[in-house]
């Protein structure tokens, strides 16, 4: 029986790369804030063997240092950050 589970990936720092080890195949859900912080949501088969995905989150007006797979926008400060998450 394939076992899936929608697993949270929270973004600590504005303006980075993050690599997240995750089950293989994890489709990505959704980019929201939760209480202020940025996060990321996937759906996951959780006995598939992880692997590493990188993502690079980048603010609007900054240089996107890689080509990368558009993911999701989020607001902090009434709109003073806008956030762009793309998977690389």
């Amino acid at each position: 029986m394939i076992m899936k589970q929608v697993f949270k990936y929270p973004l600590e720092h504005i303006n980075q790369k993050y690599k997240f080890l995750m089950p293989e195949g994890a489709e990505i859900l959704t980019l929201q804030l939760q209480r202020g912080q940025p996060c990321m949501w996937a759906l996951v088969e959780t006995d598939n063997p992880s692997e590493a995905r990188v993502f690079e989150l980048v603010g609007t007006g900054d240089t996107l240092k890689h080509d990368g797979r558009y993911i999701g926008t989020f607001q902090l400060d009434n709109g003073e950050f806008v956030g762009h998450l793309f998977e690389i």
